[in-house]
C-alpha cells in the first residue's frame, strides 16, 4: 500500500430535512354534519435527538466575537479551545482522540470480560500486561535470548543477517520493508525495502539547530538504555551510535522525495541490489529474512540504499552490534519492567511531544492486544458497537458523494475529454469498504500465555510476518483491510483502487444520524469526498483504475493540474501556525488537495440532497453555514508544541486550524457568511485554488 493517509470518513442517510407541523388544519372537526368520530391515532413517536446540541454542532463552542471571514477556525471552535484542556496522557486532543478514547474504553470492556476466563487468547494477552508484578520480578530476562544474539555478532556478516531476523519481531536497522502489490503490476505481491533505522522523527533532526536538545535528549536516553541492560561504557558507545544514525540520516531522502511514486518505484533484482549498494552482504539478509527466493524486488530510495550499505561497510562491527541492540531494547522497552517503560516515555513521549504523562495502564494494554490479534477484538467490537443501520447509511452516502464526485468529473473544462473519461471510469471501479471485513483472520496459530508478556508479543510479531511472507506467489487478496474497525480514521489505498472506512469514525461528531443533514455532509461526506479524491491528488491520479502505476492524463492535463497545485502549495507555504515553524505545502500536497475536493464535492452531494429546496434556518444558522461548521467542528484539536513542531515536520497532513481554512477557496462560504475583500481570510477570486 502506498500509504494509509491519516484521514477520516463514513456518513449517515441522504435525506433532506422535514418538519413535523402539530399545528395542521382542524377544521373539519368543527364542521355540523354528520360524520363519526375518527379512531384516535398514535402520536408519532418523536424524532431521537442528535448527540451534539440541537442540530449537531456545538454551538457553545463557538467564538462568535471572531469574525468568520477573519478565523473561521476561532469564530467556529474558539470556546472550545479556550475551556478545553489536554489530558495529561495526551500530546493533542481534538474529535479523533475524543472518538479514540471511547473506542479504548468499549474495547476495554471486551478485552477485561475475556480476561475474567483463563484460556481465551485476548484475555490471557491482556492479562499478561496487566501483571505488573510478574513483569517487575522479569527485568530486562525475558529479552536476553534475543540481545544475547546480537551480542554474538562478530562480523558484518552477521550484522546483515541478524537483521534479517530482526524483522520478524519488527525491529528494523538501515533498511526495512513490507509486502504489498507491486504498484505496476497490482495482481503481482512483491517486497519492498525502505530506508529506515532511525531513533529520530526525521532526517532534519538530526541536523536543524532547532532540533539541537531533541539530540542532547536522545543521546542520554540511548545511554539509559545500555546503562538499564547492564552494559559497560554507557555513554561512549551511545555516542557512536548516534554519530552512526546520523551517518544514515545523510543519506536518507526527504519526505517530500517520497511522495514521488515514480521516482520510489525501482525494481531490482537481488544483483541489482547488491551492485548498487554495495558492502551490505544482503544475501545473508535477505535469507534471514524470509525473501531470499524473490527475483525482483523494488527498492524505494536508491541513492539512500547506496549511501547506508557504504555507511555500514565503514562502520566498526561494536558499534553496528551496540545500534542493533538498541534498536531492539526500545522497541520491547514498553513491555519491560517499569524503568525501561518510564524510560523510554520520558523521551518518545515527553521529550519529542511534550506529553506529560503516559497513559494508564489499561489503555496501553488494550491498544497492545488491538494491534496484535486485532481480528479477534474487532469481531466482538463490530458485533456490540456497529449496528447493521449504521453500515447501510455510510453505504448510502458513499455512493451519493461518489456521484457527485462523478457529477464533477463529467464536467471538468480543464481536463481532457479522453482523460476525463477514464477519469470516470477509475471512479466508477472503486471498491469502499464500509465498517468492518467480510471475513475475520485466525489466530489460532498464536501461542499465548498469561504470564510470559515479551514473549506473547514475539509470536504475535512472528505471526503477522510469516502471515505477510505467505502472500509472496499467491493470488493478491483485496479483501485484506489495514486498520481495524476499532480505528478512529480511514485510507486511500490508489494500488487496489479502494477507500476504507472503519466503523469507529462513522460517529458524531463526524455522523450522526439524528443529526441535521448538512452538518453530517460537512463533516462525514467531506471527508469521504476527501478519501475518494486521494485517487486523484498529485500522487493517486498516477494510478489508473486497475490500480497499476502509469501516466494517463495526457501531458496538458497534467501541466494545467501541476499548476493549479502549485497555487495550493503557495498557500500552505504561508502559514505559520509557530513563530519559525511553518507548514511546508510540498509535503501538505497531496492532503491539501483532498481536502479541498472533498469539501467541494461534499458540498454538491448536500444541494442534491436538498432535492432544489432551500434548508430550513436552525437556531440562526442557514443550511451552507451549517454545512461549513460541520467542517469545521471535525478538525477540532490542540496540539502540546513539541507535538505540533514534530507534526510540521514530519506530517504530511496540515495542522487542524489550516485544514479549516480550506473554506477560503470556496465560493459558497463567502456567500454563506458574507466574507468580504478587508478581513484576512478574504482571497480574490482569481487566487482560489479551483481543482475538481
Amino acid at each position: 500500500m502506498r500509504k494509509l493517509l491519516i484521514l477520516l470518513a463514513a456518513s449517515t442517510a441522504i435525506s433532506a430535512c422535514t418538519t413535523n407541523d402539530d399545528t395542521a388544519d382542524q377544521s373539519l372537526n368543527t364542521v355540523e354534519v354528520a360524520v363519526a368520530e375518527p379512531e384516535p391515532q398514535p402520536a408519532a413517536p418523536a424524532r431521537p435527538s442528535p448527540q451534539i446540541g440541537t442540530f449537531g454542532f456545538d454551538v457553545a463552542g463557538m467564538d462568535r466575537a471572531v469574525d468568520p471571514g477573519d478565523n473561521f477556525h476561532l469564530f467556529a471552535s474558539g470556546n472550545w479551545l479556550r475551556t478545553t484542556d489536554i489530558p495529561a496522557d495526551r500530546s493533542n486532543y481534538g474529535m479523533f482522540t475524543m472518538l479514540d478514547d471511547l473506542s479504548s474504553s468499549r474495547t476495554r470492556t471486551i478485552v477485561e470480560e475475556a480476561a475474567r476466563t483463563p484460556g481465551t487468547r485476548m484475555g490471557d494477552f491482556y492479562a499478561s500486561f496487566m501483571d505488573e508484578a510478574v513483569i517487575e520480578a522479569a527485568g530486562i530476562r525475558p529479552l536476553q535470548p534475543m540481545l544475547g544474539e546480537i551480542k554474538a555478532i562478530s562480523t558484518r556478516a552477521d550484522f546483515a543477517a541478524t537483521l534479517g531476523r530482526l524483522m520478524r519481531q519488527g525491529v528494523t536497522g538501515p533498511f526495512g520493508g513490507y509486502i504489498n502489490s507491486d504498484d505496476r503490476v497490482p495482481t503481482e505481491m512483491r517486497v519492498r525495502l525502505v530506508q529506515s533505522g532511525l531513533g529520530l522523527p526525521d532526517r532534519d533532526y538530526y541536523t536543524g539547530a532547532q532540533f539541537a536538545a531533541q539530540r542532547t535528549a536522545y543521546q542520554d536516553y540511548l545511554t539509559q538504555l545500555l546503562t538499564l541492560a547492564g552494559e559497560p561504557n554507557a555513554a561512549a558507545r551511545a555516542r557512536a551510535v548516534m554519530a552512526f544514525e546520523a551517518g544514515l540520516a545523510a543519506t536518507h531522502w526527504t519526505r517530500v522525495e517520497n511522495r514521488d511514486d515514480e521516482r520510489a518505484y525501482n525494481k531490482w533484482t537481488p544483483a541489482q541490489l547488491a551492485r548498487t549498494a554495495p558492502g551490505f552482504d544482503w544475501t545473508r539478509f535477505m535469507t534471514e529474512a524470509g525473501i531470499s527466493g524473490e527475483s525482483q524486488i523494488l527498492v524505494s530510495q536508491p541513492s539512500a540504499f547506496t549511501g547506508s550499505a557504504r555507511l555500514v561497510s565503514r562502520t566498526p562491527v561494536a558499534v553496528l552490534r551496540d545500534y542493533a541492540m538498541l534498536r531492539t531494547i526500545d522497541g520491547f522497552a514498553p513491555y519491560l519492567s517499569s524503568n525501561f517503560v518510564n524510560t523510554h516515555f520520558a523521551f518518545h513521549g515527553t521529550q519529542l511531544n511534550g506529553t506529560p504523562e503516559n497513559q494508564p495502564r489499561w489503555k496501553r494494554g488494550v491498544t497492545l492486544v488491538t494491534g496484535a490479534i486485532p481480528d479477534e477484538v474487532s469481531r466482538e467490537y463490530v458485533q456490540r458497537y456497529f449496528p447493521p443501520e449504521t453500515k447501510a447509511a455510510a453505504d448510502q452516502l458513499v455512493r451519493n458523494v461518489i456521484a457527485a464526485m462523478d457529477a464533477r468529473l463529467a464536467n471538468l473544462a480543464w481536463m481532457a475529454p479522453e482523460t476525463r473519461q477514464a477519469a470516470r471510469a477509475k471512479l466508477a471501479a472503486f471498491t469502499p469498504k464500509i465498517g468492518y471485513p467480510d471475513t475475520w483472520r485466525d489466530y489460532s496459530s498464536v501461542q499465548v500465555s498469561r504470564t510470559n508478556l515479551i514473549q506473547n508479543v514475539m509470536n504475535a510479531n512472528a505471526f503477522e510476518y510469516d502471515r505477510n511472507l505467505a502472500k509472496l506467489g499467491r493470488p493478491v487478496d483485496r479483501s485484506e483491510w489495514f486498520m481495524t474497525p476499532m480505528t478512529v480514521n480511514a485510507y486511500a489505498n490508489p494500488v487496489w483502487n479502494e477507500i476504507v472506512f472503519p466503523a469507529a469514525i462513522l460517529q458524531p461528531p463526524f455522523f450522526d444520524p439524528n443529526a441535521d443533514p448538512a452538518v453530517n455532509y460537512g463533516g462525514i461526506a467531506a471527508v469521504i469526498g476527501h478519501e475518494i479524491s486521494h485517487h486523484f491528488d498529485d500522487q493517486g491520479s498516477r494510478y489508473d483504475q486497475t490500480g497499476a502505476l502509469r501516466e494517463w492524463w495526457t501531458a496538458q492535463d497534467r501541466e494545467r493540474f501541476n499548476a493549479m497545485t502549485a497555487q495550493l502549495v503557495a498557500q500552505y507555504d504561508e502559514y505559520e501556525p509557530l513563530p519559525g515553524h511553518r507548514v511546508q505545502g510540498a509535503l501538505t500536497l497531496g492532503e491539501n488537495i483532498a481536502d479541498l475536493a472533498g469539501l467541494t464535492v461534499a458540498y454538491d452531494a448536500y444541494r442534491l440532497a436538498l432535492g432544489g429546496q432551500e434548508a430550513p434556518v436552525i437556531d440562526g444558522f442557514t443550511g451552507d453555514q451549517r454545512f461549513y461548521l460541520g467542517w469545521a467542528q471535525v478538525w477540532r484539536r490542540e496540539y502540546r508544541e513539541p507535538n505540533l513542531i514534530s507534526r510540521l515536520t514530519t506530517d504530511p497532513h496540515s495542522p487542524s486550524e489550516q485544514r479549516v481554512f480550506v473554506v477560503r477557496n470556496l465560493d459558497p462560504w463567502y456567500a454563506a457568511y458574507q466574507v468580504q475583500p478587508n478581513e484576512r481570510l478574504f482571497l480574490a477570486p482569481e487566487r482560489r485554488v479551483r481543482i475538481w
